[in-house]
């Protein structure tokens, strides 16, 4: 199973992400060619060698009619150049014309949403009215861009970071001084673990922020894994400490997830009652639940519940299967099992906003429409669900 494991241990910013993944790219000059002549409109990009506490990297510029913005400075301090854009709807128009797989575009407009949405929670305004300038310039597209069309060249079958170090004090912004974290990226690592510590600057900018939420499957440790490549995104600024994203990319033997499967023998329950069980069961956060038609003593049919959990779980869950059946025993089984990551994104079709679920690993991309936004829409025209689904796709 290929690995990348992200060291997040000086922060993240898109530029820092981006150079990191350049060093694990087989052509990387190549790829930085293929980035100039997508079109981005005065924009010129290129990566050097960096050298920060005597650690050898890559720090990426990108200048927009020639001249560079820190990224520090346009997560927050909005309007410096006359090249920002407007609406979160035009950068879909720039991301849609770029020559790159429409799998990559779904991705870019995914960081763009969660930057868009934190911004919307901030500000107090809903998304569509949100401004390109709270999202971040022009350079701040060609960063998510290649950082997604990177992940998508290198498929990984899993990316792990580790807990994402923010730095403390105070950032100026337009609308003045702020804590570190800015409230943006606050709201976009909530439920990631995070460490303030001694460096007095913003560490990870919500561009970093929104990037890792979107593409790290877990936070934690670095697994066992044989290390294949090794690369140095380096920051701009200097710090005791070197200023770098290193990642790490290589293998690990795939063992699965580990989990528990309980079940039970019912043959005195109502279909109704045991469907209410399910829905217990589901709320309850099962990982999954269902039944199996099976022959009980006596030649009598009967229904087997069957519930997975996490090992942490276990208990909760043998104490809800006894509350919500009748059953005078249950069975305990630990299973292995392998999954591919799963994602939901919201596009807007020619029938309006409509969610698709993603699912991608072990070389494998599935996408298939939400089935309850399909059903509403197909009520609201009166038509079937196959011509709504044919509508959409065009």
């Amino acid at each position: 199973m290929r690995i990348l494991y992200i060291d997040c241990g000086m922060g993240a910013a898109g530029d820092m992400l981006t150079a990191a993944l350049l060093e694990l790219h087989p052509e990387p000059s190549a790829f930085i060619d293929r980035i100039n002549r997508l079109g981005f409109p005065g924009v010129k990009v290129s990566a050097e060698k960096s050298v920060k506490c005597g650690i050898c990297g890559t720090q990426l510029s990108v200048k927009v009619h020639h001249i560079e913005e820190d990224e520090h400075l346009h997560d927050h301090h909005h309007g410096q150049h006359d090249h920002h854009h407007g609406s979160l709807s035009q950068i879909r128009e720039i991301v849609s014309a770029l020559a790159i797989p429409a799998m990559v575009k779904l991705e870019i407009m995914a960081v763009f949403g969660e930057i868009a949405d934190a911004e919307s929670r901030v500000h107090g305004v809903p998304v569509d009215q949100i401004h390109f300038h709270e999202v971040g310039s022009l350079d701040a597209i060609v960063d998510i861009t290649a950082v997604c069309l990177l992940m998508h060249e290198l498929k990984a079958d899993r990316i792990i970071a580790s807990p994402v170090h923010v730095g403390c004090g105070t950032v100026r912004c337009a609308h003045g001084i702020l804590p570190v974290p800015a409230p943006a990226t606050a709201l976009i690592l909530k439920d990631v673990p995070i460490y303030g510590g001694s460096i007095q600057s913003e560490l990870c900018t919500p561009t970093g922020a929104a990037l890792l939420k979107h593409f790290v499957e877990n936070f934690g440790d670095m697994p066992v894994m044989r290390v294949q490549k090794i690369g140095y995104g380096m920051g701009k600024k200097d710090f005791s400490r070197a200023n770098c994203v290193r990642m790490l990319l290589g293998e690990m033997e795939h063992k699965g997830e580990s989990v528990w499967e309980l079940s039970c023998n019912i043959d005195d329950m109502t279909g109704e009652e045991i469907g209410f069980a399910l829905e217990r069961f589901l709320e309850q956060g099962a990982l999954d639940t269902f039944t199996t038609p099976i022959g009980m003593k006596k030649s009598r049919p009967g229904t087997m519940i069957t519930l997975l959990c996490t090992d942490r779980e276990k208990q909760t869950f043998v104490e809800l299967m006894f509350r919500y059946t009748t059953t005078l025993g249950i069975r305990e089984k630990r299973c292995e099992r392998h999954t591919i990551t799963r994602k939901t994104v919201t596009e807007e079709t020619v029938c309006g906003a409509i969610r698709k679920k993603i699912s991608a690993g072990y070389g494998v991309i599935r996408e298939k429409w939400e089935y309850e936004d399909l059903a509403r829409v197909a009520k609201e025209q009166n038509v079937s669900i196959q011509q709504i689904r044919k509508k959409i796709e065009g």
